[in-house]
């Protein structure tokens, strides 16, 4: 009896989903690549506006614009939606990088040359680190980790370029990076002392901007490989 797995597949199907593939890099670099320099901002989808971070998101968003940055999000509502508002409602550049989800749906502070629709999570995180300057990250769940640890990784990799990663909230970030302290760093020396420097923990707007506007006054703006 043959005891090897099988797929389920055709060579057509793979052959027609790489152009579909390029399809998305093409479309996202051309668009990113005009927007100039940009700020990602991630957090949950299921924060409401009455909430105190999205308060603080749309804030941040708008400030961040002020000082000629574009704000990037992943589109959708929550967070992404206060950042999107934030940036739009103080006439800067607002990008969408909206994934195709059944329950998540572009929100409407998203300028209508900069939406993008992605079918594959991996062309739209290559859009996210090629073309932001700096990610901050407020309260958000697994795809919200997802984003913050592959940036961390490719950054300690030296796979891209570094730039600043905050994290908005101490209540919110305090557990987890002391865990990563306690357990990677100091009981299991799994990471070096030094990449603790590639997280910073912020819980005002002015400090976001402070950590933003100290790490480029030391960089120039490109895309990060």
């Amino acid at each position: 009896m043959d005891k090897n797995k099988k797929w389920k597949f055709t060579k057509k199907d793979d052959s027609w989903s790489i152009f579909k593939i390029m399809g998305e890099f093409v479309d996202g670099y051309k668009t990113l690549h005009a927007i100039g320099p940009s700020i990602s901002i991630f957090g949950s989808a299921r924060v409401k506006p009455d909430n105190k971070y999205y308060k603080l998101a749309e804030e941040i968003a708008a400030e961040i614009v002020s000082r000629g940055y574009g704000v990037i999000t992943g589109g959708g509502p929550g967070i992404m939606e206060a950042a999107n508002k934030g940036a739009n409602k103080n006439k800067g550049k607002s990008v969408g990088l909206c994934i195709d989800l059944p329950f998540e749906v572009p929100n409407e502070f998203i300028d209508i040359d900069k939406l993008l629709k992605f079918d594959y999570f991996f062309v739209r995180k290559v859009m996210f680190i090629r073309y932001s300057q700096g990610f901050v990250v407020m309260p958000g769940g697994f795809g919200t980790l997802d984003e913050v640890f592959e940036a961390a990784t490719l950054i300690q990799t030296k796979q891209t370029e570094k730039f600043p990663i905050i994290l908005v909230g101490s209540e919110y970030w305090g557990g987890i990076v002391d865990w990563i302290k306690e357990t990677l760093v100091l009981e299991n020396n799994h990471i070096s002392k030094e990449d603790l420097d590639l997280f910073k923990i912020a819980d005002t707007k002015e400090e976001v901007i402070d950590f933003l506007e100290e790490f480029h006054n030391n960089y120039k703006f490109s895309p990060n490989f």
